[in-house]
């Protein structure tokens, strides 16, 4: 039988008859098995898994991100903790890469002000120096107050606005789940690939797998001039009167 008559009658052979040794369990496989993560009570309490940084009690898993031989300075009661203006942001003592992350903040509901001077304050994903250099999740009142769009509450501040507004009142606690995928740099320091992140505003998707052009600046385009590992996440304290915000619930699981 030649090669051409074995082709022929292969392609007018139905196709259940020519793969029929072709099995489910082919393509079905069993290890790795999957690490047990047990959730917690509700979709924002931490599973087993988790790093809590902050659980109502205390600061111990922070310090102050201008000076990190001193405690953070911020005030706990009423299991929150509250921005202090004078003792300036707070940064985790841990430093992480890839992660998931839970935070609650609080506008309180007599807030005044407008535009950027209206609870303003920011979640770094990853701080990468003092003051205010890092990566900045927005946090500011938006529910009925206008600013530039790529500055408002959900952003990736100054790069990426939020895909929709899904603030609620001044007043009321909100919540972002973020999913943060560090940059990776090169031996000699250029960049390999940018930070992503992917960011729920109230449960509501707000920043979809956004590759990040950089750390945040508050003038300028922004751009990866410094390679770095590993960094703590920051709180930030503005400075204006975004004061007294307020978190609480705050929970991480590295990646």
């Amino acid at each position: 039988m030649n090669k051409s008559f074995c082709l022929v009658l292969a392609m007018a052979l139905p196709a259940t008859q020519l793969f029929a040794q072709a099995k489910p369990e082919d393509t079905e496989y069993y290890t790795p098995v999957p690490a047990v993560v047990t959730p917690g009570a509700t979709n924002s309490m931490p599973p087993s898994d988790a790093v809590v940084l902050f659980d109502g009690s205390n600061l111990d898993q922070w310090e102050s991100a201008n000076d990190t031989t001193q405690a953070a300075g911020w005030n706990v009661h009423d299991g929150i903790m509250t921005v202090s203006k004078t003792a300036g942001n707070i940064r985790t003592k841990q430093s992480f890469s890839n992660y998931q992350l839970h935070i609650e903040y609080r506008i309180p509901a007599d807030i005044t002000g407008s535009g950027q001077a209206r609870g303003n304050s920011g979640v770094f994903l990853a701080s990468t120096g003092s003051g205010d250099s890092g990566y900045e999740l927005q946090v500011l009142d938006n529910y009925n107050n206008k600013t530039y769009v790529n500055g408002q509450a959900g952003s990736i501040y100054k790069q990426s606005p939020p895909l929709v507004n899904a603030c609620k009142k001044p007043g009321e606690w909100q919540s972002y789940d973020v999913i943060w995928t560090a940059p990776l740099f090169n031996a000699d320091g250029s960049l390999q690939s940018p930070a992503r992140v992917t960011v729920l505003h109230n449960g509501v998707l707000v920043q979809n797998n956004f590759a990040l052009l950089g750390p945040t600046l508050y003038i300028g385009k922004p751009a990866y001039t410094h390679a770095h590992g590993p960094s703590p996440i920051k709180l930030q304290a503005h400075g204006d009167k975004s004061e007294p915000i307020s978190y609480r619930n705050i929970w991480v699981r590295p990646l």
